[in-house]
């Protein structure tokens, strides 16, 4: 039972940081592409939505939903690797900054896309 549950967050940890990292090189890559537009973070959460479903629906489709692999990629890699947080904090600073519309078209496309490309990640593999 412990040693499960060591296994169990030893697979997060790893999965996270590796998440984290790619997280930190994409927003490095795209410094200073869009100035007052969070560009990196958006991207990096379109891409781990779309890869989550993909993980989703192939996990799903084997039956292996219970696995430490699960656990790796999805809630350690996608869950390193996607920023909802930094998402909400630029979202607020744009809002409390008056940038209205930059807010909600930020809002609305992260929603929205994230939830469709999950849908389309899931169904190709289904």
């Amino acid at each position: 039972m412990v040693s499960d549950i060591i296994k169990n967050v030893l697979a997060v940890g790893t999965g996270s940081f590796i998440g984290g990292a790619a997280r930190y090189l994409v927003g490095l890559i795209m410094k200073g592409i869009g100035k007052g537009f969070p560009w990196a973070t958006l991207t990096v959460n379109l891409i781990g939505c779309f890869l989550i479903g993909i993980l989703w629906g192939f996990f799903s489709k084997n039956g292996t939903e219970g696995s430490n692999w699960v656990l790796f990629l999805t809630v350690g890699l996608c869950g390193g690797f996607t920023t909802f947080s930094t998402f909400s904090k630029e979202a607020l600073i744009m809002l409390q900054g008056g940038n209205t519309w930059g807010f909600a078209g930020y809002v609305a496309i992260s929603v929205i896309a994230g939830i469709a490309l999950v849908a389309l990640g899931y169904s190709i593999v289904r």
